[in-house]
């Protein structure tokens, strides 16, 4: 008789052991998809209706960094006409390419200010380089 106790309860903790890492394993799976999964999706459909809603007049910042203002939208292929900067070039996207929109002032005093500023850089290099120039000549005649 004491052999059966024994044989009994060493398989029911096998048992409660096989239930315990089942347990751990699915809050694991649970916890990966309400912190990567759920979020995701939830962004992912946001992004289809502001894709589905774009118009005439929003300026928005293309995948690959385009920034400019919608002209024209077709819903039967999916697509818009983007004009861009001062010079007015118009050119066609496809919705998908859609990266994010330019919602209030101070995003669009942001780029501004990014494009004056590579302004600016690109002007202090040009004088940079021709100071150096002058530097050297200036060496060379000594």
């Amino acid at each position: 008789m004491f052999f059966l106790d024994e044989t009994t309860t060493t398989t029911e903790s096998s048992w409660v052991q096989t239930v315990g890492i089942i347990a751990v394993y699915a809050v694991i799976i649970l916890a990966f998809y309400f912190i990567f999964i759920r979020p995701n999706k939830k962004k992912q459909k946001q992004e289809e209706e502001l894709k589905k809603n774009i118009q005439v007049g929003q300026e928005i910042i293309t995948i690959g960094g385009i920034v400019g203002r919608v002209i024209s939208v077709r819903d039967d292929d999916e697509s818009f006409v983007l004009e861009t900067a001062a010079d007015r070039t118009r050119m066609r996207f496809k919705k998908w390419a859609i990266s994010s929109f330019v919602e209030n002032e101070t995003e669009k005093e942001k780029i501004e200010n990014d494009k004056k500023l590579e302004k600016e850089k690109s002007d202090t290099d040009k004088k940079t380089e021709k100071d150096k120039k002058e530097e050297k000549e200036n060496d060379d005649n000594k």
